[in-house]
């Protein structure tokens, strides 16, 4: 359920733009977005961080796409995030000499520091180059080909990537049980 809540505002994008514009689906985006923080604070009377600057991006970027009439500002809504989480991990790992990922699933995991340092580094690698590729699509393809290398490319390519990560993990996680 985490995973198509997480979802919502780009399936509700993706399915707009195919019934009118690119337009129509960055409102229909903007506004989904913004139900789903307010959702999210109604249930769980926080929101997390990442949630918060995700929303942020799409509401400016939408807003930017919508008001200047030009999709070029939604189109690199999804760089600017994972550039965003990119940026994140870099700073909290040698700026604050914190491993991201043990942070956040450490009180879930137990991993060898070796472990969860590949981990971040993974993520941190996969966030870049995840950003050059979105842009790659947008510039190098039809709106059509990005709005749905958006869902289906970009969703495709982080459950592989996750599911890539798990085998990795499980090795560590195996050594565990011995």
């Amino acid at each position: 359920m985490k995973i198509l809540f997480d979802l919502f505002p780009v399936l509700l994008f993706f399915i707009a733009y195919k019934f009118a514009d690119i337009y129509v689906a960055t409102g229909v985006a903007v506004a989904a977005t913004v139900l789903q923080l307010a959702w999210a604070y109604f249930i769980h009377r926080k929101v997390e961080p990442m949630m918060w600057f995700s929303a942020v991006v799409v509401v400016i970027f939408g807003t930017l796409t919508l008001v200047l009439h030009d999709p070029t500002f939604i189109k690199w809504k999804p760089t600017i995030i994972y550039w965003g989480m990119t940026i994140a991990m870099v700073v909290t790992q040698w700026g604050f000499r914190r491993n991201p990922m043990q942070a956040i699933f450490g009180s879930q995991l137990e991993l060898p520091e070796e472990a969860w340092s590949k981990l971040n580094y993974s993520w941190m690698a996969f966030f870049a180059v995840m950003g050059v590729i979105n842009i790659a699509v947008a510039y190098r393809f039809s709106e059509q080909t990005w709005v749905n290398f958006k869902l289906f490319g970009g969703t495709g390519l982080m459950l592989v990537f996750v599911v890539v990560q798990s085998l990795m993990l499980s090795r560590y996680l195996d050594e565990e049980k011995k």
